[in-house]
């Protein structure tokens, strides 16, 4: 706008004055400007663009491929348009990045009246996560470099992927496998269903544990025995508040945490046991930018912030799956693994008063901590009072520390286990299917 009001009054100058050269000079100015700025809009809008992926769930190490077809519908030639496939800026960061990109996913093209243009791009995930692929954004304008115009194409598609699972080699969980219902070794309190015999009535005893048949028969009250239930299954309570995380480990050791988590519920579901999983972490779906795409864009800067995914959510409510059996049940954790970020939320102190009603007691609660206070240790201290069997998994590199954590656990009667890196967490899994 700024040139047609410069080309305007430099036009009214030389009517005033009879400059008749500079007149003539100021129409042909405005008329290329007239016609570039309508070049430009034409090309855009004539544009159309579609996006196809392969797959929109991955395990680390597999590779994606996407392919996209922009057609110029209009019978002009576009001059020329730049193509940018949006990928995630954090996805591409890193050492090796959580998407590594090979391929045309930026690309200057030209394309004739009813031409179209193919881009290929390959996506190797090194890394799990939830992550957003597209829009697609188009730019383009006149041959002068005085009117550009953007526009955002293709809806974005979203592609997870799984986090790495590391199973049992060499450990023949076949054997360990029971039929029927498992037998622990950890006695929680007793079943009224399973009567194991009968004994002489003590003081103290309710009426409905009496045995009246036995009673009748010796002419002594005698009452009933039951077996005590057992403990089966694993609650995994995962602590991924950004403060009980060093930055200086990161995303090490968050992301070790996320592997450790998938491995024992892998583990847990190979025994046919029951799996939930409570986290204060945020769900990465929380991100997603359901408005906003098709907004009119200015420049190339506004097309990334309004396309992209948010990079906040101001979600407080846990993550929880609700434990399970079966193949569904695991799949359902994994996913929720896959998409698990750093939150801000609640811390867990909260996160336990807010979901202690929906853990099952006849679950193990096994607890994998980056770090460990005095607010921590009571806090499992307290549901271990209140009857659940509480493991803590402790997620730190040096024995030292691991040494200083496990004090405060320890007082509290909680057993603790160290994940110092990948190698221990199949020692882990052993130690949690046999316990």
């Amino acid at each position: 706008m700024k040139w047609f009001v410069g080309a305007g009054l430099i036009l009214l100058f030389a009517l005033i004055f009879q400059l008749e050269l500079l007149a003539y000079a100021m129409y042909a100015l405005l008329a290329v400007m007239v016609v570039s700025r309508w070049l430009a809009h034409s090309w855009i809008q004539n544009l159309q663009a579609t996006r196809n992926c392969d797959q929109s769930d991955a395990e680390i190490g597999d590779t994606v491929t996407v392919s996209l077809q922009v057609k110029n519908q209009g019978a002009l030639p576009v001059a020329w348009v730049l193509l940018e496939d949006l990928l995630p800026q954090r996805a591409l960061l890193g050492n090796p990045p959580g998407l590594a990109v090979s391929g045309e996913r930026l690309r200057l093209a030209m394309l004739g009246g009813g031409a179209t243009r193919l881009l290929y791009y390959r996506l190797t995930c090194n890394r799990r996560g939830y992550y957003q692929i597209g829009p697609l954004v188009l730019e383009t304008g006149d041959l002068f470099g005085l009117h550009r115009r953007w526009r955002v194409e293709t809806k974005p598609q979203y592609l997870l992927v799984y986090p790495k699972v590391i199973a049992m080699e060499g450990f023949d969980l076949a054997s360990k496998r029971p039929i029927g219902e498992v037998q622990m070794t950890y006695r929680l309190f007793e079943d009224p269903t399973r009567i194991a015999g009968v004994r002489e009535y003590q003081p103290g005893d309710p009426l409905h544990r009496v045995n009246w048949n036995a009673t009748a028969r010796t002419g002594m009250l005698h009452s009933k025995v039951y077996e005590p239930s057992t403990v089966a299954g694993v609650t995994l309570l995962v602590e991924f508040h950004r403060q009980a995380h060093s930055a200086a480990h990161e995303p090490v050791r968050s992301e070790l945490a996320i592997t450790a988590a998938a491995s024992i519920a892998n583990a847990m579901y190979e025994m046919n046991q029951q799996i939930g999983l409570v986290t204060n972490g945020r769900d990465a779906a929380d991100r997603i930018r359901e408005e906003g795409h098709d907004a009119e864009i200015r420049s190339r800067k506004s097309a990334h912030t309004t396309s992209t995914m948010r990079d906040t959510s101001d979600r407080l409510q846990p993550v929880v799956v609700a434990a399970q059996r079966g193949p569904e049940q695991l799949n359902r954790i994994l996913e929720s693994l896959a998409r698990l970020e750093l939150t801000d939320g609640l811390n867990l102190g909260q996160l336990v008063a807010e979901t202690t009603s929906r853990m099952p007691r006849d679950a193990t609660i096994v607890a994998i901590l980056p770090k460990v206070t005095m607010g921590t240790a009571v806090t499992l201290g307290a549901l271990k009072k209140r009857g659940f069997a509480v493991t803590a998994i402790l997620n730190v590199y040096e024995m030292q520390e691991f040494a200083e954590a496990s004090g405060p656990l320890l007082a509290e009667g909680i057993d603790t286990l160290h994940l110092r890196d990948e190698a221990a967490i199949v020692q882990l899994c052993r130690k949690l299917v046999l316990r």
